[in-house]
């Protein structure tokens, strides 16, 4: 990745000036991360070991949990060194790596969130034929489809920065390298770019917010001519997606669609999407579900069993030793 400009680095001002506010910031959101990777991790590996796998909304919530790990991975690591670090810096190769996975990863949750939708809509509009459409074969399309949207996305949010000529000043108004802030260091008109960047994040996150509504629109309609209990049952799967879609979404649509102008709400809102609602979605998913909740105590179940089997193959000559 060549650096064409005499920027080889850039200042990131970070969440606050304060020492104080940093070092509480870094106990906040350091609790926030490892919450985050436990909660996450958890659901991956109960999902995994208890066979809901086989299931596609269980598969697509495997894949969401992961993406929200490696999408929070792309920030907050480094936000939380920057917190206790004197001089916040980053270098020009890797501003420019941050920025391509933040929206690759990102990119890929909308696309997954929307498929998610798609799999409620089949399994409460079309019970009888959802074996048939949500198949393997469905689950993996729908995967590859996610991967490659996220690309597409993360490419052009790259392609649009790279090029760019960085004279200086280098100091990025935010906690990580954003295309936005970086329009704003740009030593050359960026107002055709800027409708670029808005026709890139704000189309997608616009025509998958559209998708999402009418899918949860169709849904509620269907579910008019059920019963009080099969209605309260589709609702409950659904109300955990739908807390999730306005949690990522909202501050989405604050900050990416709109014209280029950086304001410093933008950082509180990024909070939300980056580190917020990745530590909330496995509390979203599991208080309601009763089938997650019974693999995780299988899982812990099996974790306990097998220590206790461990200990009593300890041989008795250890213990009396001991």
């Amino acid at each position: 990745m060549e650096n064409r400009n005499n920027i080889t680095e850039f200042i990131l001002l970070g969440l606050s000036q304060q020492k104080e506010v940093d070092i509480l910031c870094f106990l906040l959101f350091l609790l926030f991360y490892i919450a985050i990777l436990a909660g996450n991790l958890l659901i991956i590996i109960s999902i995994t070991c208890n066979q809901l796998i086989e299931q596609p909304m269980y598969f697509f919530l495997r894949l969401l949990s992961l993406s929200d790990v490696c999408y929070t991975s792309t920030v907050t690591p480094k936000l939380l060194i920057d917190l206790l670090a004197e001089k916040k810096t980053i270098s020009y190769n890797g501003c420019m790596t941050q920025l391509f996975t933040m929206h690759f990863f990102g990119g890929v949750e909308v696309f997954i969130l929307t498929g998610m939708a798609y799999d409620r809509y089949v399994a409460i509009c079309k019970p009888l034929h959802y074996t048939v459409i949500m198949s393997r074969r469905t689950c993996a399309v729908i995967t590859a489809a996610s991967c490659a949207g996220g690309f597409m996305h993360s490419f052009g949010q790259f392609i649009l920065a790279i090029f760019l000529p960085y004279c200086g000043p280098n100091e990025i108004d935010h906690y990580f390298c954003d295309i936005y802030p970086l329009l704003k260091l740009a030593c050359t008109d960026t107002s055709m770019i800027g409708l670029l960047v808005l026709a890139n994040s704000g189309s997608v996150s616009l025509v998958m917010f559209v998708v999402l509504l009418i899918s949860y629109a169709v849904i509620l309609y269907t579910i008019k001519s059920y019963s009080r209990e099969s209605r309260l049952k589709a609702l409950s799967t659904c109300s955990s997606h739908i807390t999730v879609v306005v949690l990522f979404f909202a501050p989405l649509f604050f900050v990416y669609f709109r014209p280029a102008s950086p304001l410093q709400e933008d950082k509180v809102f990024a909070l939300f999407y980056t580190i917020i609602a990745p530590m909330l979605n496995p509390l979203i998913y599991t208080l309601r579900n009763l089938e997650m909740k019974n693999a995780m105590k299988k899982l812990w179940s099996q974790i306990i069993g097998r220590r206790g089997n461990r200990l009593k193959d300890i041989p008795a000559s250890h213990h009396r030793a001991c």
